[in-house]
């Protein structure tokens, strides 16, 4: 029955999360929250395993949870499912573009596609930086000084002293992810 409902819940997450794999984030988050097969620590432990490994976020999120709830064949099929729906659109997309790629409406869809792409992924950047730089639930804080006690100040700081190097070199993002890597490991961050 569990590999029935990773296709579904894959299938669907494909189906429907435009904008690439950290807009298949809010997708996880309310997959975990309805199946119980993962928590939100667990997400922020795929995101980290999955941009330390080569491939495709979503793809690689798919396969954590994949084997997370049904070993390696789970793995293989959550992966599966969640590109299954690509595959066809792409297909299907291919033939009918071809005939249609000067029209007007077409090009209307994929422009207006693009807020709701862009707002998945303001929400999967809300979700993970409320998991990363807060110690407890948001809906928890009920003062200035709960709000400020809650707040991970190590991974703030890292995150800061980060950023600009990250948008003003030219090194590649796995150096970034590296380095991080030894911080936490070495500050338990």
């Amino acid at each position: 029955m569990i590999v029935l409902e990773l296709i579904y819940e894959f299938f669907l997450t494909g189906l429907f999360a435009f904008g690439g794999g950290l807009a298949t984030l809010p997708f996880l988050y309310d997959m975990g929250a309805r199946t119980g097969w993962f928590t939100n620590e667990d997400i922020l432990r795929m995101i980290a395993v999955s941009e330390s490994t080569p491939g495709a976020l979503g793809v690689n999120m798919a396969t954590y949870v994949g084997i997370l709830t049904f070993g390696v064949a789970g793995g293989i099929i959550a992966s599966l499912a969640l590109v299954l729906p690509s595959l066809i659109t792409i297909l299907i997309v291919i033939k009918v573009l071809d005939k249609f790629k000067t029209s007007p409406k077409v090009r209307a869809v994929f422009y207006l596609l693009r807020p709701a792409t862009i707002a998945l992924i303001v929400m999967a950047l809300l979700s993970v930086a409320k998991v990363t730089f807060f110690t407890v639930d948001l809906k928890e804080i009920n003062s200035f000084a709960s709000f400020f006690s809650s707040v991970n100040y190590k991974t703030l700081i890292l995150a800061a002293l980060l950023f600009i190097p990250i948008t003003k070199s030219k090194l590649h993002p796995i150096i970034f992810i590296a380095i991080s890597a030894v911080i936490g490991i070495i500050f338990r961050l």
